[in-house]
């Protein structure tokens, strides 16, 4: 509590030098070293309430002056000033692309605070006429702000690479978020906070404290009960409506967790953003002896919060929940969610049906826990679960399956295993350590009917064998399951006759509507997406360009084939020539999807609802499709989509939708509304919904 809220907290040993180790990859290391080396002989174990002043560097600088800052950073000072400086410098060091202003509220200091701070450029600096403490110095600069946004940051504090950038983003794309506050680390590398926790009773604790701060558990943005006042972001104007920070607590302690509590009152969220990280050298402004000096109002305003928020508190947890439990009590159900690898949404279709799955389940209120078979941290993609609010799992925090089921098995409500060589490792597991956990398997497509598939269009003695061991697998995992999620009517239809009495419910693809943003005239070329890894794609491809595609470039003069997709094989990459232009992976389709006339869709064989449709339809951009492209996709042909099965009619009707504007528009619009009413966010929120068993 920041000035702030009580913890209770066990004594952990210094695990200063692990920590370092694990923060290299996320480039904070070089800042640690850097906020260390300022310390005059102060290590890992040492008090942190006894670290010695860092040196003061008198090396000029000066901070990047804005003509309308978006952010108004407001830093309140009683001395101290070697910290003050550390902390301006780590700001003009760190500075990015948003524009803001730096406030130095100075509550009447008696050192050199005064002369120094005069010489910093860009510095905009208030002093009391007498001292108000730290809550009147923090509305004091308040009132002064320029900014939409006020940015409350300690001056004992050193921030780091994109800390602004990220909590600037935070409140602006979590859902209904009122308050952001930044993950806080020690000098030494360990975990000061990631969001804290209130008790029924008033009481507090700062979540993951002296943990590593790159334990999973502490590294995805989250909804949270407060965030130390150290460094937190809300908006100008709802800090103004909330009447500021309550005087009540006066000098000091209390006020964030307060201001936190009536941001909830008010109908929004509060927010921990863990890729915001600033180091924090807790206790050298206040101590950290709750029975003498300012630290003793933090006892002092217990009782005033507590009386305050009386009814807000009764539904907060009891002192002594497990602290797991207590860190989510907000989330209305505790989903585990398990696949072989961390999904990549703009590398295949299956990846973007998970990522969006997840989206749903956190927008019904779930907490979403995120396991990897390969337990691999996957750059970018890793960090973009976290951004979701998705607690991402990895080694090596997670590097134990059972370990892990073993210790957190009892905190979920619902376990979904995605396909049936995972689930089949897994089942056992949630089985034995998650009981009370509804245990859904995802099929994301029906395995061995896309084999029997495939074996029946190679003729394949051998291609049969594995589909007949991979429907074994796949109907045993379906009938230990309590359900089994299919993506569309067809496969349902198939379990119902090959499982029955098993729950099978259809849970599709789920897309963004993004709406067409160019007319037909506007438009050239044709256009295929899908991830190379899925045979059935290089199939397609490969049987389009040898067998269609001579026809239709033969009519339509100057017509282009675009080929887009990962993990090209070399076959692929071989049929490349003046008109079939083979890009490979793309990190943004929207340029094709927005820019050529047709997509082609030509699979001969395959199971599930196709992602490649789905996409080009949810963007009005209209698709020639083969029977199995469709298969499951309520679509009706020359309405929705135009639908040929052999090479001749497939090259007949993508040159007449290239040349028909009619019928483009047609099929345009009737694909957009397609996608709406049975592939958008909503119609699966209606679905996932009534499989948790909440309001949709």
């Amino acid at each position: 509590m920041g000035a702030s809220l009580a913890f209770r907290a066990r004594r952990f040993g210094a695990v200063g030098g692990r920590v370092r180790g694990s923060l290299a990859r996320r480039g904070l290391a070089g800042t640690l070293a850097r906020a260390g080396q300022e310390l005059r002989g102060s290590g890992p174990a040492r008090p942190l309430a006894h670290l010695a002043e860092p040196v003061d560097d008198a090396t000029p600088f000066a901070l990047p002056t804005h003509a309308q800052p978006r952010v108004s950073i407001i830093i309140p000072v009683y001395d101290k000033i070697a910290w003050t400086l550390a902390c301006l410098r780590s700001i003009a060091e760190q500075a990015g692309e948003i524009p803001f202003e730096v406030i130095v509220v100075d509550d009447g200091s008696s050192d050199a605070t005064p002369a120094r701070l005069a010489g910093i450029g860009g510095l905009r600096t208030l002093r009391n006429a007498k001292n108000l403490g730290f809550i009147g110095s923090c509305n004091a600069g308040a009132a002064a702000a320029r900014g939409e946004f006020v940015l409350f940051l300690n001056n004992d504090t050193v921030v780091t690479a994109g800390w602004l950038e990220a909590l600037v983003h935070c409140i602006e794309h979590a859902p209904a978020a009122g308050l952001v506050g930044a993950r806080l680390v020690y000098p030494d590398g360990r975990l000061q906070e990631a969001g804290g926790i209130v008790f029924n009773d008033g009481s507090g604790w700062n979540y993951g404290r002296f943990e590593d701060p790159t334990d999973p558990r502490f590294s995805f943005r989250r909804e949270v009960d407060y965030c130390s006042g150290a460094a937190i972001l809300l908006r100008r104007e709802l800090f103004e409506r909330l009447g500021r920070f309550d005087t009540r607590y006066a000098p000091a302690y209390y006020e964030d967790t307060d201001l936190a509590f009536a941001v909830r009152a008010a109908g929004l969220k509060v927010y921990v953003e863990p890729a915001a990280t600033v180091i924090h050298f807790e206790g050298v402004t206040s101590g950290t002896d709750t029975a003498s000096g300012a630290k003793r109002y933090q006892v002092v305003n217990q009782g005033k919060f507590r009386d305050k928020w009386q009814q807000a508190l009764a539904q907060q947890p009891a002192p002594g929940t497990p602290i797991g439990l207590a860190a989510s009590h907000r989330a209305r159900r505790r989903v585990l969610v398990i696949d072989a690898t961390t999904p990549a949404p703009d590398q295949d279709s299956g990846s973007l049906r998970l990522v969006n799955l997840m989206r749903v389940l956190g927008d019904l209120g779930c907490q979403v826990s995120f396991l990897p078979e390969n337990r691999a941290f996957v750059e970018t993609y890793t960090p973009a679960l976290q951004a979701l609010g998705i607690e991402a799992l990895y080694a090596p925090h997670a590097q134990d399956p059972v370990r892990l089921l073993r210790e957190r098995g009892g905190e979920f409500d619902f376990v979904i295993l995605s396909r049936h060589y995972v689930a089949a490792s897994f089942v056992g597991l949630v089985r034995l350590y998650a009981p009370q956990a509804r245990l859904a398997f995802d099929t994301v497509d029906l395995h061995y009917l896309r084999e029997q598939r495939a074996a029946e269009l190679a003729d394949s003695a051998e291609l049969r064998r594995v589909a007949a061991a991979t429907r074994t697998q796949e109907l045993k995992i379906i009938r230990e399951a309590d359900m089994t999620l299919v993506v569309s009517p067809v496969e349902q239809a198939l379990l119902a006759r090959d499982a029955p009495g098993a729950r099978v419910e259809v849970l599709s693809n789920v897309h963004e509507v993004h709406g067409c943003k160019a007319p037909w005239d506007a438009r050239r070329d044709l256009v295929f997406v899908g991830g190379f890894q899925h045979p059935p794609n290089a199939d397609a491809v490969e049987w389009f360009v040898t067998r269609i595609f001579p026809t239709v470039r033969a009519a339509l003069a100057g017509v282009r084939f675009h080929i887009i997709g990962s993990k090209l094989p070399e076959t692929i990459r071989r049929l490349a020539d003046a008109a079939v232009i083979v890009h490979g992976f793309v990190p943004d389709i929207m340029p094709y999807m927005d820019g050529c006339r047709v997509s082609v869709a030509p699979l001969r064989y395959g199971a599930g609802v196709k992602g490649k449709v789905n996409m080009a339809m949810s963007c009005g951009l209209p698709v020639v499709a083969t029977p199995i492209a469709v298969e499951g996709m309520h679509v009706e042909a020359g309405r929705d989509v135009l639908v040929a099965e052999d090479a001749d009619a497939f090259a007949a009707e993508v040159i007449r939708l290239y040349r028909d504007e009619a019928l483009w528009n047609t099929l345009s619009a009737h694909g957009l509304a397609n996608v709406e009413r049975h592939f958008s966010f909503a119609a699966a929120r209606r679905v996932v919904a009534g499989l948790l068993d909440l309001p949709a």
